[in-house]
């Protein structure tokens, strides 16, 4: 398992990039942020970029870390999570696997609202957002 990075992108007016797809897998619908897998050499802020920019359509002038985590207890891959602000947007660059993926922007509070009600899959999302709101909150 190799280590994967989780952005927290928002915007001048305190909007966050969401993503929806289906997993029917897991039961149907479900929200994330955008994130995925290092590739190769990237380092963690590298992985970020790409994967916001791929998943999103973005590009960010400021990035924050956020914290890094391990992803379970029975691997040394871990989660790096991070805040990105002073947004540029663009069009999404979606791989075959990912062409479901739907962007939209939602309140921070919508989105942890979303986390509360059990919406999101993965755990690096509503963790990323918590921590964001308390940089943000400061």
């Amino acid at each position: 398992m190799s280590d994967a990075s989780v952005i927290v992108a928002r915007d001048a007016h305190g909007m966050v990039a969401v993503l929806t797809a289906e997993f029917p897998e897991h039961g149907g619908e479900y929200v994330f942020l955008p994130g995925g897998r290092r590739e190769g050499d990237e380092t963690p802020e590298e992985c970020a970029r790409r994967e916001l920019r791929e998943e999103a359509g973005v590009a960010a002038e400021t990035w924050r870390p956020l914290g890094s985590y391990a992803i379970t207890l029975n691997s040394t891959a871990r989660i790096h999570l991070f805040l990105a602000e002073g947004l540029t947007l663009g069009p999404q660059q979606l791989m075959p696997s990912e062409a479901d993926f739907k962007l939209m922007w939602w309140p921070m509070d919508d989105a942890i609202q979303a986390a509360a009600q059990g919406r999101f899959l993965l755990q690096g999302g509503p963790l990323a957002l918590l921590l964001a709101q308390q940089v943000t909150a400061v």
